[in-house]
């Protein structure tokens, strides 16, 4: 089973909401496209907060500059594509201008409740019922 290693980023603004994001393109999983925050996977031998610093920056376009708290570790075992995903997500507070990359093609500052009721990535439903 091949090993990777994800960021992500949980941003609440001035105003108690969160950001999230959605995909313009569905995951090959077959589940539609759904909301999910910034972040991907780390590169070989690039540090967990640089590779967290590179995908905001290429999804939201935003310089991080602020503490970043790790708020959840996850495992994401997908046996059918013979792949184990370590994902740590991270929380700070942002108040700035989001400018979407490519990937994505839209977001939305929501409320704890706005987000759970949204069809949102599993793993990302299960740390907003944490929070």
């Amino acid at each position: 089973m091949k090993l990777q290693v994800g960021v992500k980023l949980l941003i609440k603004n001035r105003d108690g909401r969160y950001l999230l994001i959605q995909r313009s393109e569905p995951l090959p999983d077959g589940t539609g496209i759904k909301w999910d925050i910034p972040g991907g996977r780390i590169n070989t031998d690039e540090p967990l907060k640089d590779a967290l610093i590179r995908e905001v920056k290429e999804e939201i376009n935003v310089e991080l500059s602020s503490d970043l708290e790790l708020l959840e570790a996850q495992d994401v075992i997908l046996p059918e594509l013979d792949l184990h995903v370590v994902r740590l997500t991270y929380s700070t507070s942002l108040n700035e201008n989001i400018e979407l990359g490519s990937e994505h093609k839209s977001f939305k500052w929501v409320t704890q409740q706005e987000a759970l009721d949204l069809n949102t990535d599993p793993y990302l439903h299960k740390v907003l019922e944490t929070l």
